[in-house]
C-alpha cells in the first residue's frame, strides 16, 4: 500500500483524494429516501467527480459529468420534459465525440444517457434503478482508469442504492400512498 502512494504522481493522488470526497457525497444522497435531498447531494458529488476525471485526464468522463451537473439542476425544473430530455442527450453526444480518445470513454457515455434518461423520466425505485445502471457504468471507468476512490465510491453507490430501492419497497409496501419526492 504504502508503495502505491509512493509512486502516485500529483495528479493521482489528488484524484483519488477527489474520488473519496465523492464517496461521501454519493453515500449521503443514496442513503435519502427523499429525491430533491438526493439531486442535491448528486450535485456536489459530481463537482468531485469531475475534477477527479480532470486529474486522471479522463476528458470524456470530466467534460460529461460537468453536464451531469447541468442534468441534475434541469431535471430538477423540467422533470417529464422530453424536449429538454433529448436536447441534453445530443449536447451529451457532441462532447462525446469531441473529446473521444478510446473505446473506454463508452463507459461514461452510457452513464450519461442512463442518467439523463432516468432524472428526467423517472422517480423512486425506477430512478434509481437507472441510476444504479449508471454508477456501474461509471465504475468500469474508474477502473480502466485506475481510480480506487472513484471506484469505491460507485461500488458504494451501487450498494447503498439497493438498499434504499429495498426501504422504498417496504415503505410503499407499508404506506401505499408514499412517494420517494416528498
Amino acid at each position: 500500500m504504502t508503495e502505491f502512494i509512493a509512486d502516485m504522481t500529483l495528479a493521482e493522488g489528488l484524484g483519488q483524494l477527489c474520488g473519496l470526497v465523492a464517496l461521501g457525497f454519493c453515500i449521503a444522497g443514496f442513503a435519502n429516501k427523499n429525491d430533491d435531498r438526493l439531486m442535491v447531494l448528486l450535485i456536489s458529488a459530481n463537482v468531485a467527480f469531475a475534477l477527479m476525471f480532470a486529474f486522471f485526464e479522463s476528458w470524456t468522463a470530466s467534460a460529461l459529468t460537468v453536464l451531469v451537473i447541468l442534468r441534475i439542476t434541469l431535471a430538477r425544473k423540467y422533470q417529464g420534459n422530453w424536449q429538454i430530455m433529448l436536447a441534453m442527450l445530443a449536447v451529451n453526444l457532441v462532447v462525446a465525440w469531441v473529446t473521444w480518445k478510446s473505446i473506454t470513454d463508452l463507459f461514461p457515455l452510457a452513464a450519461a444517457v442512463f442518467g439523463t434518461v432516468g432524472m428526467f423520466m423517472l422517480r423512486g425505485i425506477p430512478l434509481r434503478i437507472i441510476l444504479g445502471l449508471a454508477a456501474l457504468a461509471w465504475m468500469l471507468n474508474n477502473i480502466v482508469i485506475g481510480s480506487v476512490g472513484g471506484t469505491l465510491a460507485e461500488g458504494m453507490v451501487l450498494i447503498t442504492n439497493i438498499i434504499t430501492i429495498i426501504r422504498l419497497y417496504r415503505l410503499q409496501k407499508k404506506y401505499p400512498d408514499f412517494t420517494a419526492g416528498s
